[in-house]
């Protein structure tokens, strides 16, 4: 999750302090992805550096205050633009765990399968709930309309992994089973292959004889 273009939106829509910028990334991704201040002002000098960014002063309680320079524009546009990249994709740590239960001694990994299965249908019903409470926020109006549409968005793509996850977590127990179930009784073994002999071929020359 890219904290850096984050923090460019949001000064692109006018100066900005640290506690400020995050305070304005929590609500408009719910909280979803919690930022500390540290983080944001580790990533604001690194912008800074990188000239994407600019001190430019104080407000009236003492902030400094950061702006986006041309430089960083030109950088949010090409973020906004350019897909994410899905060739390398992060690392995902339940397909690992499943992975590595596979032939674990002591490891049941049907347990795991129905352990985790039982905790995304609980995150899946209170992301659900929330989505809830965001449309009504998005119905009713008001200031922070932008917001909670930002929120809406992120949830129902939260929603959607989840219910992926447990698609997933279905199929991984009935592949389980498939590959676990033992052979039919009396099935006949597969016939051995017979080796094939190469045939010459009739329209190439014979060894010292050119061909016409």
């Amino acid at each position: 999750m890219s904290i850096r273009h984050g923090l460019l939106a949001l000064l692109e829509r006018g100066p900005r302090y640290g506690s400020q910028l995050r305070s304005e990334f929590e609500s408009r991704t719910g909280s979803t992805w919690p930022l500390n201040v540290g983080q944001v002002y580790t990533t604001l000098n690194r912008l800074e550096r990188d000239g994407m960014v600019a001190q430019g002063g104080e407000d009236e309680a003492g902030h400094t205050l950061y702006t986006i320079t041309d430089n960083g524009r030109a950088e949010l546009r090409t973020w906004f633009e350019k897909p994410v990249d899905r060739t390398s994709p992060a690392r995902d740590e339940l397909a690992i765990k499943l992975a590595m239960a596979v032939g674990a001694p002591g490891v049941d990994i049907r347990d795991v399968i129905q352990s985790q299965r039982r905790h995304t249908v609980k995150a899946m019903q209170d992301y659900t709930r929330l989505k809830a409470q965001a449309l009504l926020a998005v119905e009713g109006g008001g200031a922070r309309e932008r917001d909670d549409v930002a929120w809406l968005l992120v949830l129902e793509q939260l929603i959607f992994q989840t219910e992926a996850e447990a698609r997933w977590l279905d199929h991984c127990e009935s592949r389980l089973i498939r590959l676990s179930a033992p052979a039919p009784a009396g099935a006949p073994a597969p016939a051995p292959t017979a080796p094939v002999t190469p045939q010459p071929d009739p329209k190439a020359a014979a060894p010292g004889v050119a061909a016409s």
